[in-house]
């Protein structure tokens, strides 16, 4: 007898979980397409071989010491949003170039007065965007 009504519980159980996970599935709306990448044309804009890109930063100590100075001095502000935390940062032979978006026009001067207060305002040439909203 105890037996029988273990077995019923478990089936019910197994039932409820079935259930409840096509019931969780048919929530999910699987057909919708995600989004479209937003860097498209920016990622057009890096392809010219005229535009510095991080692939194209030298390996010698003193560029990649600036970098990581500037990245440094960018994370630690946590006023900051992620996208100015994420800013491209290329040196080459100690010229910076700051590159990508920032949310807000005060951000965008925030990263180039940090940039600058490190690299010096005179080697640092800046190409951030303000995200539109």
């Amino acid at each position: 007898m105890k037996r029988n009504i273990v077995k019923a519980l478990l089936t019910q159980l197994l039932l409820m979980s079935c259930l409840t996970l096509l019931w969780a599935q048919q929530g999910a709306d699987t057909t919708q397409a995600p989004p479209a990448a937003d860097n498209t044309k920016v990622n057009q804009r890096d392809r010219n071989q005229s535009e510095p890109t991080a692939d194209q930063q030298k390996e010698n100590s003193s560029d990649r010491q600036l970098v990581q100075q500037i990245r440094r001095a960018l994370v630690k502000d946590k006023s900051l949003s992620t996208n100015a935390h994420n800013i491209k940062i290329i040196a080459q032979d100690g010229m910076v170039t700051l590159k990508g978006p920032v949310n807000s026009d005060s951000e965008k001067q925030a990263v180039e007065a940090k940039a600058a207060q490190i690299a010096g305002s005179d080697k640092v040439s800046s190409e951030i965007q303000i995200r539109s909203k």
